[in-house]
Formats: structure tokens, sequence, C-alpha cells
């Protein structure tokens, strides 16, 4: 009988960020063009430079083999109690691992690792896309989360 081999991703679906949306006044800058990068173009980047989910997955190798374990457990309890199959065994443990992603950046984890950069200037000073003047000086934020699309975008699946 063959080894069954089944590997972890960790990425994003891709999505077109509206760059410059947030100007809507007409004597303001011009905006970029809309949707010229998309999730995965920044996702890309902070791995390059971060090793975001590189080390999200270091820091949490076990809870997340924990999740995995817990949702195909899951899965052969529903069968054996009678249940019909479910297309997708180790969805549940995705689910789990992408909203554990989100926390990691929300409680700001990778800051107090001591990766240079890390935390970034436009995090300390507070600029989120999210605002109508996304430059403004406010109180620091987490690291990793401007328009709140990467982090919202993020995917885990087994294949």
């Amino acid at each position: 009988m063959g080894d069954i081999v089944s590997t972890l991703f960790l990425g994003v679906m891709d999505l077109p960020y509206a760059d410059g949306a947030s100007y809507r006044e007409a004597g303001r800058r011009k905006p970029k063009q809309m949707g010229s990068s998309t999730t995965g173009d920044v996702a890309a980047i902070l791995e390059e430079k971060y090793h975001i989910m590189e080390v999200f997955f270091e820091l949490h190798g076990d809870e997340i083999a924990e999740d995995l374990v817990n949702s195909l457990a899951g899965a052969i309890e529903n069968i054996d109690m009678g249940a019909p199959t479910s297309i997708d065994a180790l969805g549940e443990a995705g689910s789990k691992i992408e909203e554990r992603f989100r926390d990691f950046l929300m409680k700001k984890e990778m800051e107090s690792l001591g990766i240079p950069g890390v935390p970034t200037q436009a995090s300390l000073e507070g600029h989120s896309k999210r605002f109508k003047h996304p430059y403004a000086k406010r109180a620091p934020r987490p690291s990793f989360i401007d328009t709140g699309l990467f982090e919202g975008s993020f995917k885990a699946w087994v294949d």
C-alpha cells in the first residue's frame, strides 16, 4: 500500500487592493491605479522580508498539529457515528489555523521576537489606509495590519 502524503499550505486568497481608494477629494494627490497590487504580492513581499508565515508556523507548529489531529479525529468520530463523510475532513483545522494567524498578528507576536524592521515604522506611527488620511500620526497599531485585507485573506489548507 502506498504512502499517503499531505502538505499543509499557508497562503492568501489573491485579492486586489484598491490602492489610493481613500483619497476621495478631487484636489488631493491623484490615486494610484485601482487594483495595482494584490494580497498575493503583499504576502510574497512580507514573506521574503520578514518570513511572517514561517515565523508563525515555527511559533505555533505544535498547536497547528493539534488542530489537524483534532479535526481529523472529529471527522473519524462522525463517520463512526454514521454521519456522511465530509469532503474536507481537515477543514475545521484550516479555520482554526486561520484564526490563530489573525490572533498572531493582532497580539503583535512578531514584535517581541527581535526581527529586524519589526515593528514596522508604519505601525509605530499608526499609519493605516482604513482612514481618510492614512498617513496621519495615530497611536501604534499591530505590524502587517494596514487595510485588513492581508490578514483577512489568509488561508490554511491541506492538500
